[in-house]
């Protein structure tokens, strides 16, 4: 077990095998550290172009970014557990320096390169026969054999094609082709993946390592520990709230655990938790970290180039079931403490219910007030300032920051943290709140450029990050100065140096994994895009699930499980939506349900961040069970356990893709968020066999059936009344004119896929505006006639909505379904809630007959 004292990066470098050498060396990796976060800088700015200076292209940075994410890993992590961990040796500094030269090539020979694209060289093979080799080495030291393993097998299945069975089978691809393909191509190693790994990823993933460094994540721990420690169980729901926090800015779920978790799980198990069931908490609220926006971690990134749409809708349909996941999980931390029938911590008393509401109602109001004055205030001095908005905004930025600061100082500085002081009292809100409020100006930064100024996520996160180099180096200097009174020092700006090189290169050493995470899935990417072997996948599992989308999708969450236990969250994304994403989208076309290509990508997303969990090589547990002192296995099992929620939550959204926000209205969005809260709440005491009082099987059973109405209604209603009626096809025209404008037909339709198989997908087709049938019609750009009875598409117009749909020539329409009137279908909301009412009645009558006080088995909970 590790030393609880160890440092935060010393329980990183321990937890994921990483070395940490002293003397020359350790001064050579933080310097090679330090310029990579330099460069990123300094690509990400708008300084080249301003001076014409550094100016390269994507290739050339994706080949410098491997260039040190390899060069680090041999250099940081180990060869075997055997190998020594206080010094470098020469053998790891020469395969670095060789395995970076290979990754420098595309660089160094960048416009030869270009000059002769196909056309390999002795040296340009010889290159990428070192480069791919010692790639597949470094993923195994940095992320362990599994990513390596099924990268080689790809590799050798690119060769061996000839040589597969039956389905397996391909003409193959030469030695020089795969190498070509591989490493000298940006369709392989340098592909999209990491692409997105060195203009975007680092940035987010520096950003957070220096808000750190800053002093946030403590501030968000005190925070939480503030606002609800005096709850039952509140030290477990302060460190769901403080890793959600800490889930803005970070997206590694290890690193998260380890910050928060060093001071929350001994301040849990305090309260009661046991040592597993502290570390399973941690686990689960540092791994939704990743599904939280604004930062996502590396994946949602990767989502932007592979759905081809912007962050900003991304982050709008991933942000309500994110929210949703984390209000259940503190609700399950609520549901164990009434189980083991804790207390509040120390003599400070819950407010009434109605001052606490009328606090939090405050607090909104205050945060949309706040919201509403920066957004129409900057909006409207823009136009004013013109030429000057940008020096105009830095200069108000830099009062507001100056103000924060004065406040700040006004305020008792925050106590150290200290795991090993009795949990007696509780920090006071207004004193913590006040007293950090400057850390909260560079995700206002990061979260206006994305949202409002629509900047790419790399500039937008590059501009936060200004922000908050201005705020390390000056923060320690200015609130020594405001306080005044000599009492309290927090340095001087040479103390802010520090921070700031420290913030830098600890932003490099979280990067290195990532980098080369993302460069070996290209290899599997690449494979794919070579052989084809895309859609023999995707026969073999429409095989096995027989055809029905349910089923495929359960298989397609074991597959990421089973990928989850050896591969990180970025490669197993990459793997199974390059894979399997489009086949789902397929399939569900076949079956007659459209299912959007975010809600895909945002399910395989799911299932991946679970890889941190997934026992028995969830790393984030073991990272946490480091901490706690527990069982590795046991905390990942209850981690799961708890992260049920998470599990679930996918395959709502792909049924009901309103949780999502996809074509719905800002109130039909608030009514969704609400009841979709209320489901997965009742969803949670379901699974966790508690909600008054301990449930009873059936009433569990009933719960979970509750939660499916409410998160489902259309289920039930489909069944009470279709919401089509069935048209014939030659009634086309006739159905456009009668459907209004806004208002969607289904199409089924039979053609040929692109290898010439038959092939019956459906659609939808929007209805746009025209007086006719036969205008509609044109508008969508769709022409048909009649043959022996069947209805035939004759033309389709280009770029046209009919076209954009997927409609083809000589395809056949086999069927138009309308929609009708019928009630909506959150009607069946009623007679969920009546089932609920009566779950409710049976507990209440069961808790009074119960008498008070006898914790667990006899306990009258009272509200917290």
């Amino acid at each position: 077990m590790q030393d609880k004292h160890l440092s935060t990066e010393e329980l990183i470098a321990q937890d994921v095998g990483a070395r940490l050498p002293v003397g020359p060396m350790a001064k050579a990796i933080a310097g090679l550290a330090l310029a990579w976060s330099l460069f990123q800088l300094w690509i990400a700015s708008p300084l080249p172009f301003i001076f014409r200076i550094g100016v390269l292209n994507d290739t050339e940075t994706r080949s410098i970014h491997l260039a040190f994410a390899l060069l680090l890993a041999f250099l940081a992590y180990p060869a075997f557990k055997r190998s020594p961990r206080d010094r470098v040796p020469l053998l790891d500094i020469a395969l670095g320096l060789v395995a970076a030269a290979s990754a420098a090539y595309l660089f160094i020979l960048y416009e030869q390169l270009a000059q002769r694209p196909g056309n390999l060289t002795t040296l340009d093979l010889v290159t990428a026969c070192i480069g791919i080799p010692l790639l597949l080495e470094a993923t195994r030291r940095a992320l362990g054999p599994p990513l390596a393993i099924i990268a080689l097998v790809f590799i050798v299945y690119s060769l061996a094609g000839p040589w597969m069975p039956g389905l397996l089978a391909h003409r193959g691809v030469s030695f020089t082709a795969m190498a070509n393909h591989q490493w000298i191509t940006t369709e392989g190693v340098f592909g999209i993946a990491l692409g997105v790994s060195t203009s975007f990823v680092f940035l987010f993933v520096l950003f957070g390592a220096l808000l750190e460094r800053a002093g946030a994540g403590h501030y968000f721990i005190q925070l939480a520990f503030s606002l609800l420690g005096h709850m039952r169980g509140g030290p477990a729901k302060a460190a769901v709230v403080a890793s959600g926090m800490t889930g803005l800015i970070s997206g590694s779920s290890i690193a998260n655990v380890v910050t928060t978790g060093t001071f929350t799980i001994p301040m849990m198990k305090k309260v009661g938790f046991s040592k597993e069931k502290a570390g399973a908490v941690e686990v689960a609220s540092s791994v939704n970290g990743q599904i939280m926006p604004p930062v996502m971690g590396a994946a949602a990134f990767l989502m932007v180039e592979y759905v081809g749409m912007p962050y900003v809708e991304i982050i709008k349909h991933a942000f309500l079931p994110a929210a949703i996941s984390y209000i259940a999980l503190l609700y399950i931390v609520h549901l164990e403490a009434l189980k083991q029938g804790m207390q509040p911590i120390g003599t400070h008393q819950p407010k009434p219910w109605l001052r606490r509401l009328t606090g939090f109602a405050f607090g909104a109001a205050l945060i949309s007030g706040l919201s509403l004055a920066v957004y129409y205030g900057l909006g409207w001095l823009k136009p004013v300032l013109g030429d000057y908005a940008l020096p105009g905004i830095g200069a108000l930025l830099a009062i507001v920051y100056l103000a924060l600061l004065k406040v700040a100082a006004n305020n008792p500085p925050l106590p150290a943290e200290d795991p090993d002081k009795p949990l007696e009292e509780l920090p006071v809100t207004r004193t913590v709140l006040l007293s950090g409020l400057h850390f909260l100006l560079p995700v206002v930064v990061l979260v206006w450029c994305l949202m409002i100024e629509r900047l790419s996520p790399g500039l937008s996160a590059f501009w936060g990050t200004v922000m908050l180099v201005v705020i390390l180096l000056t923060q320690r200097p200015l609130l020594t100065w405001m306080r005044g009174d000599g009492g309290q020092t927090h340095g001087g700006f040479a103390d802010g140096v520090v921070d700031l090189r420290e913030g830098l290169i600890a932003g490099a050493r979280n990067m290195i994994g990532i980098g080369i995470a993302t460069a070996a899935a290209g290899v599997i990417v690449g494979a794919v895009s070579q052989t084809g072997v895309g859609l023999v996948l995707a026969d073999l599992v429409e095989m096995l699930s027989m055809g029905n989308l349910l089923l495929m999708l359960i298989l397609i969450a074991v597959f990421s499980l089973i990928l989850g236990m050896g591969l990180p969250t970025t490669a197993n994304y990459i793997v199974v939506s390059s894979l399997l994403a489009p086949v789902v989208v397929a399939l569900g076309q076949q079956n007659g349900l459209i299912v959007p290509l975010i809600a895909v990508h945002l399910f395989v997303f799911y299932f991946g961040i679970m890889a941190d969990v997934t026992p028995p090589v969830g790393l984030a547990s073991f990272a946490a069970a480091a901490v706690s002192k527990g069982d590795p296995i046991k905390t990942g099992i209850q981690a799961f356990y708890y992260s049920l929620r998470t599990a679930a939550l996918p395959f709502l959204f792909i049924f009901n893709t309103d949780l999502l926000l996809i074509g719905v209205d800002f109130w039909h969005g608030v009514l969704v968020f609400a009841v979709a809260t209320g489901a997965m709440l009742v969803f949670a005491a379901g699974t966790q066999g508690y909600f008054l009082v301990r449930s009873r099987w059936y009433e569990s059973v009933l719960l979970l059936l509750v939660a499916f109405t409410l998160f489902r209604p259309g289920f039930w209603m489909d069944m009470v009344h279709d919401p089509y009626q069935d048209i014939p096809p030659a009634e086309l025209v006739e159905a456009l004119e009668a459907v209004d404008k806004d208002s969607q037909l289904r199409l089924r339709i039979r053609g040929e896929d692109a290898v010439g198989d038959a092939r019956e997908f459906s659609l939808l087709l929007a209805i746009p505006d025209g007086e006719t049938g036969e205008e509609k019609l044109e508008k969508i750009g769709l022409m048909t006639y009649e043959q022996d009875g069947k209805v035939l598409i004759d033309s389709v117009t280009f770029g046209s909505p009919a076209a954009e749909a997927g409609l083809e020539f000589d395809q056949e329409i086999l069927r138009v379904r309308a929609p009708i009137d019928r009630m909506a279908k959150e009607w069946m909301w009623i007679p969920g809630l009546l089932l609920f009412g009566l779950i409710v009645w049976l507990q209440r009558r069961r808790a009074a007959s119960q008498t008070p006080g006898i914790g667990s088995t006899g306990q009258r909970p009272r509200p917290s």
